[in-house]
């Protein structure tokens, strides 16, 4: 379920997605990241789409298990995490094509390995990771798993806590930009800049799309254009 903001919310402010703009172009020069001046802005929180505590809950948990068996969980273990739970319903047709098959490729699971990096941006976005640092690196894994294993599922929905859209937006918007920065780089066969990595961007750009609701894609066709 997601929430049209533009329905509760009064009149958006005129001045909200430059400013959001001008705050992440500040942050990319002080980086030394290249920027452009004419990439557009992105939604305001009075007329974007925001997603429920408890949806973006469940997608994290889906997240995590779809990862863990990425990087080699055994089959016996991401069924147990399924049921305990209580996933069955929680993932995407890719999703449980990948969960049901018995032999993977190595290309498909390094794939879903990556979904960490998803999970990661949500842990941040329900209040359990306090800081989204600048994506130099990939997120504490380790860490990142003991927030259901310590918690199980109704201790994680209790503790979430999403956070406000304007953090959300700032956060989309800044990634937008990162992105921007590192496929220019590649199409022009130059290394990302500022020691980004690619990876990490690419991930958060789309996790941060879907967490917004932009164009009211569905989770196995984000788009992350810049």
């Amino acid at each position: 379920m997601m929430i049209n903001l533009s329905c509760s919310q009064n009149e958006a402010d005129p001045h909200e997605a430059e400013a959001r703009k001008a705050r992440s172009l500040e942050i990319l020069k002080a980086e030394n990241v290249p920027v452009i001046a004419h990439l557009p802005t992105i939604e305001t929180a009075a007329n974007s789409t925001r997603r429920t505590t408890e949806e973006v809950a469940v997608r994290a948990m889906a997240l995590c298990v779809v990862a863990a068996k990425g990087e080699g969980l055994e089959q016996e273990t991401v069924d147990r995490l399924i049921n305990d739970f209580e996933l069955t319903n929680a993932f995407t047709p890719l999703e449980k094509k990948f969960l049901s098959a018995s032999n993977p490729d190595e290309h498909t699971k390094t794939q879903f390995v990556w979904r960490y990096e998803d999970y990661w941006v949500l842990l941040w976005a329900l209040g359990f990771v306090d800081e989204l640092k600048r994506p130099d690196g990939i997120c504490d894994v380790e860490t990142a798993i003991t927030f259901l294993r310590d918690n199980g599922r109704e201790g994680f929905l209790k503790k979430a806590k999403l956070r406000s859209q304007g953090e959300i937006l700032d956060a989309a918007d800044l990634i937008y930009r990162y992105h921007w920065a590192v496929v220019d780089a590649r199409i022009n066969q130059r290394p990302a800049p500022a020691k980004l990595d690619g990876g990490v961007v690419m991930e958060r750009h789309y996790v941060l799309n879907w967490i917004t609701g932009r164009g009211g894609q569905t989770w196995d066709d984000i788009s992350t254009d810049t």
